[in-house]
């Protein structure tokens, strides 16, 4: 048997059990927070504004009617996909965050 896991020293099979169960209702607060949480994000100078919620969901998009252009579609495209690439950078900074202060910055690919 692998050093440890008898009866003498070591972390012991009931006690890794314990910190496991721990851990996996942390991460299921931290998932439900995360899902409630919401962070606002623009692009252009404000000129697109973004909400996202932590389930990576756009609750809201306003755009400045001063940068719609038909003559330049292409640059309100562009504002319009930079604000949502950062809102779902932001909040995936903010779930690896979370997670980190769960998992003491073990990587665990797959959970998150």
């Amino acid at each position: 048997m692998p050093k440890g896991f008898h009866g003498g020293g070591g972390m012991n099979m009931q006690a890794m059990m314990k910190q496991a169960q721990k851990m996996q209702k942390q991460m299921a607060e931290m998932q439900e927070e995360l899902a409630n949480r919401t962070l606002d994000i623009s692009s252009g100078g404000g000129a697109i504004k973004i909400t996202i919620n932590g389930e990576k969901q756009i609750t809201n998009l306003t755009i400045n009617p001063d940068v719609v252009d038909p003559e330049d579609v292409e640059m309100l495209q562009d504002l319009v996909m930079t604000a949502v690439n950062e809102a779902i950078r932001q909040i995936d900074e903010a779930a690896n965050s979370q997670m980190s202060k769960i998992t003491g910055g073990m990587n665990l690919p797959g959970l998150f």
